[in-house]
């Protein structure tokens, strides 16, 4: 609390302050504090307190954001939920019997629960969006590279996103504004300038063009009936608004799926396997078999999936040339919280993968509630580094609803 004091004497006394000055924040437990324990929830770590931030963390100290401590997350933010690591699953506050997804659980589920503000995820294959969907709050990937990674646990290092969750676009832009940028000592950290993510949130889209692949949710996974409901009604609100809802064609979702699954096993395997080798037993059954995939595909593989991924991104890519942003469901509404099964975790697609694999920023958003009350999300995503309309886009959809207004009761079933 001392931050927090610290803030509050020197806005009495008329100082200035960062940009975030008091705002609440929580970290995903695989971003480094220093001097707070960071164990990516396995017990192979229960003991780790690294000497340094992340730059992330940097950031947001130097905005005067305080920090409330570390959020939950699946096994270094990989596998699911599992009752054999550091610590239990976290719970969905809309539903406690529920899952919130993950592996940003604990960021979306403490911002929806009102513990804080806003929380810091990662998203490698829908972790910031899946969680924010299934707790009713917004989150977004950023860009690839747009937020440094420095200090953070690495996953697949060429799909992992560093980004905000709060509970409305407003809050994520504030944040987003405070930790976007250029840092050199992250190799994978991207050049190009930063945009004001603020200032056009109330911009005007009329004659602005949505892209929306129906094949993918009508076709290729069905969306269920509540889910492209609510994705019809939303489309009626951007058109009331003046935007055009265009249908697009993109590649199929499983090609995202396959080229994402066999490089981001690989990258897993890379990462870890000095711990399967060193201490298996610390490890939790669904991360160990997940890690241990990642040996068995060959460097062929591992290449041919590079090359299909450069394919969609530029597919991706050429779409977005066409319209200002492309809209979609987010995923399904939460289920019961229960085990997985690790093989299965191996195959299915959804709807997240794809702007993991391309790298374009990507926001999840509330957009209803199932009949039992369950919250409902659209994805909105844009060209890269272009999360200005991104955030406008959803912005201005969630100002012409009132789902923002809702907050969960924390139904024990």
């Amino acid at each position: 609390m001392a931050s927090a004091e610290r803030i509050d004497q020197a806005m009495a006394a008329g100082e200035p302050c960062g940009a975030l000055a008091g705002i609440p924040y929580t970290l995903k437990d695989i971003i480094d504090t220093a001097g707070v324990r960071t164990t990516g929830q396995s017990r192979s770590l229960e003991s780790r307190v690294p000497e340094a931030d992340a730059a992330v963390a940097t950031r947001l100290k130097n905005s005067d954001a305080v920090m409330l401590g570390k959020a939950v997350t699946w096994e270094f933010a990989h596998g699911g939920p599992s009752w054999d690591i550091l610590g239990a699953p976290c719970r969905n506050p809309w539903r406690l019997s529920h899952d919130p997804s993950g592996s940003s659980s604990g960021s979306a589920a403490g911002v929806a629960a009102g513990f804080c503000l806003a929380s810091i995820g990662s998203d490698t294959g829908g972790s910031i969006r899946g969680p924010s969907a299934h707790c009713g709050v917004t989150g977004l990937k950023p860009t690839f590279g747009r937020v440094s990674r420095r200090g953070v646990m690495s996953n697949s290092f060429s799909h992992d996103h560093i980004g905000p969750i709060a509970w409305s676009a407003a809050d994520v832009a504030e944040v987003l504004q405070s930790i976007a940028g250029h840092d050199p000592a992250d190799p994978h950290s991207s050049i190009a300038p930063v945009g004001d993510y603020i200032s056009g949130l109330n911009r005007d889209i009329s004659g602005a063009m949505i892209g929306v692949p129906y094949h993918w949710f009508d076709d290729e996974v069905p969306a269920s009936m509540e889910l492209r409901a609510a994705f019809d009604d939303a489309m009626k609100v951007f058109q009331a608004l003046g935007a055009k809802v265009v249908p697009i064609e993109l590649p199929r979702l499983h090609l995202f799926e396959d080229s994402k699954k066999l490089i981001a096993a690989v990258e897993l395997f890379a990462a870890h396997s000095e711990l399967i080798r060193q201490m298996p037993e610390k490890l939790g059954e669904v991360f160990r078999v997940r890690v241990m995939g990642g040996a068995l595909v060959s460097s062929e593989a591992y290449v041919r999936a590079h090359r299909l991924r450069r394919e969609l991104n530029k597919a991706v890519t050429s779409v977005l040339e066409r319209v200002d942003v492309v809209m979609l469901p987010t995923c399904e509404p939460a289920g019961r919280l229960q085990p997985p099964i690790a093989e299965d975790l191996l195959s299915g697609v959804g709807y997240l993968t794809a702007f993991c694999s391309t790298g374009h920023p990507a926001l999840a958003a509330r957009m209803g509630f199932t009949s039992s009350g369950l919250p409902l999300s659209i994805q909105i995503a844009g060209r890269h580094f272009d999360e200005a309309t991104v955030l406008n886009f959803a912005h201005r959809y969630e100002m012409q609803t009132d789902w923002r207004l809702y907050r969960p009761d924390f139904l024990p079933d």
